[in-house]
């Protein structure tokens, strides 16, 4: 490995360290104590929580805008289902900024002001200053859910794809604070569907991303929307009214173009009402696949076939239904190891009372659902869940699970009591061999208030090594939430930069060894719902000694294979792909 392809972010606090570099663009923490050997400090009192796990810092971080649904008359489902985020750095200055998508009006849901996204840059003290206008990404352009954040030309900027109804955009970063809209030279409108999550992915492993869209359901703004009553009180119709959709996949031409291959890959023959997706490389063959959650239809497992195509392996892995055969309300996913054995586990949201499903790997491309038994199907029973995401919060080198989660229907207190309208978020911890231990109340303020949730994006926005989060809710302020806990552990964060392999990394594998354990974790496309995520991996290392050192192998995503060295903890570290 030559030192000019590993870029150390050191531990803070050295000015000598920052000679001709902005303290913006400084990626280094403050070093943690060492606390004993590679095991989880005591994070928690006996009693509760020294402190809460996260803080709701939303308003003194000046994030003050407003998500706009469309609320009418007419319940037009696309309403209840949108609320996009994604955490990036789009000026490159070290720190991540956040960026919030609007929904829209409709034709009698008007807003009494102008509809605008948010770009909130972020400052670096705590504080975000919102600069949508100043970068052309204000005005809403398309009713929009989605947004998938990536470098898709490899110029070292990320762009920023939303997608909505009806048609999506896609803006490309000049690298100068501003973006522009080049949805019609690129080709990438994906005109008259209603489009929800997206993942950037190297399918054909060329060097530069595609795309995947889940495309929702056919919807019109004109004429009448399906029609749903309670007691003389109209209602969202339930999802089963609306005709699916197929899968709309773009290969990237390498010249800002992007080539339709819905039909030539086999995709456009998923039609169904398509939500979440997450690409990884599910049967570790060295090719991303693609994992989608459906809502009231069989979930996909789709393993690509190295020729450009796709075959749904969903039944025989029994992932594409439930234990009785039938097809559960999927919605937002991710991917990660749980359980210590090196393959990908998923999880997925679904509607209340069908709880959430956690597929477990083995052997031959089977899955299990583990929900039950680790009970997470208890703490969710009564959800509508969205936004998830497996999150290290204390940094011990177990994923554990955030989920945020809202009903669709207001009325739904009126037909089943235990259930509310309005909803908290859930707080999973990892204790191990696949069981999670609901610590929702020692989570803060935020895991105690109900909300319409629905996007929930990771990231350590604050650059302390504890992974930090934000979620939207329909018709209201997002909650950007800090981590109070996981500095308290040691950690060690990656960052990759391919130069063979897509800029983004995204489809790499890292494992991480240090003492007599190792840790494997992937760099995704896509994942939670409808929302982007911090590209840097976070490895948490529990009380391992600050004097100690790690080692990383990178199976890129062209099949080049990286070994580094002797990683030091408690910072982050810029690899480049050899």
């Amino acid at each position: 490995m030559r030192s000019s392809q590993i870029r150390c972010k050191p531990v803070g606090g050295v000015d000598s360290l920052l000679t001709g570099v902005s303290r913006r663009r400084f990626l280094g923490a403050l070093s943690m104590a060492a606390v004993g050997p590679f095991v989880s400090s005591k994070l928690f009192g006996a009693n509760g929580s020294e402190s809460s796990i996260f803080s709701d810092v939303t308003a003194e971080a000046g994030v003050t805008w407003r998500q706009f649904n469309g609320f009418s008359p007419d319940r037009h489902l696309i309403e209840t289902m949108g609320g996009g985020v994604g955490f990036f750095d789009f000026d490159n200055d070290g720190w991540l900024d956040i960026f919030l998508l609007n929904g829209g009006e409709t034709p009698h849901g008007k807003s009494e002001k102008p509809v605008q996204n948010a770009l909130y840059r972020n400052l670096g003290n705590g504080k975000f200053v919102d600069v949508a206008a100043q970068a052309g990404l204000g005005k809403v352009k398309t009713y929009g859910t989605g947004v998938a954040i990536a470098d898709f030309d490899n110029d070292g900027h990320q762009d920023i794809l939303i997608t909505g109804f009806p048609n999506c955009v896609l803006y490309h970063n000049n690298g100068n604070g501003t973006f522009t809209d080049v949805s019609g030279d690129a080709g990438l409108g994906n005109a008259g569907r209603w489009g929800a999550s997206a993942a950037w992915f190297d399918y054909d492993r060329d060097g530069f991303l595609d795309l995947v869209i889940c495309n929702y359901a056919e919807m019109s703004f004109e004429g009448d929307a399906p029609r749903c009553d309670y007691l003389n009180v109209r209602t969202y119709c339930e999802q089963r009214a609306y005709k699916g959709m197929p899968l709309s996949i773009y290969h990237n031409n390498r010249n800002g173009t992007f080539t339709d291959v819905s039909r030539s890959s086999g995709l456009d023959r998923f039609v169904g009402r398509a939500l979440g997706v997450v690409a990884i490389d599910i049967d570790q063959d060295g090719w991303p696949d693609l994992f989608v959650a459906r809502d009231a239809n069989p979930n996909l497992l789709l393993i690509n076939k190295h020729d450009g195509t796709f075959a749904d392996a969903g039944v025989e892995a029994e992932i594409a239904y439930d234990s009785n055969g039938n097809a559960k309300a999927g919605m937002g996913i991710d991917a990660g190891d749980i359980n210590g054995d090196g393959r990908p586990d998923f999880v997925v949201t679904n509607f209340s009372f069908e709880y959430p499903s956690l597929f477990l790997s083995r052997p031959g491309l089977l899955f299990d659902d583990g929900a039950r038994a680790g009970q997470i199907a208890g703490a969710a029973r009564l959800d509508v869940a969205w936004g998830v995401h497996f999150i290290d919060f204390d940094n011990d080198g177990l994923l554990d699970l955030m989920l945020v989660t809202g009903h669709v229907n207001e009325v739904v207190e009126s037909l089943q009591p235990q259930v509310k309208y309005k909803e908290r978020p859930l707080l999973l911890h990892n204790v191990g061999k696949g069981q999670f231990e609901d610590v929702s109340v020692r989570g803060g303020t935020a895991f105690s208030k109900g909300y319409l949730a629905r996007g929930l994006a990771v990231g350590d926005w604050d650059n302390d090594g504890a992974a930090d989060a934000i979620f939207t809710s329909i018709g209201d302020s997002p909650v950007l939430l800090r981590n109070n806990v996981g500095q308290k552990n040691s950690w060690v964060g990656v960052r990759l930069v391919g130069t063979k392999s897509n800029r983004d990394a995204i489809g790499a594998k890292i494992t991480l060894s240090a003492q007599d354990r190792k840790l494997v974790r992937w760099l995704t496309g896509g994942a939670s719902y409808l929302s982007s995520h911090d590209k840097r991996i976070l490895f948490g290392l529990g009380g391992l000694g600050a004097n100690q050192t790690v080692n990383v192998e990178i199976l890129w995503p062209s099949g080049a294979q990286q070994s580094v060295s002797a990683l030091k903890i408690n910072r982050y570290h810029e690899i480049v792909e050899a």
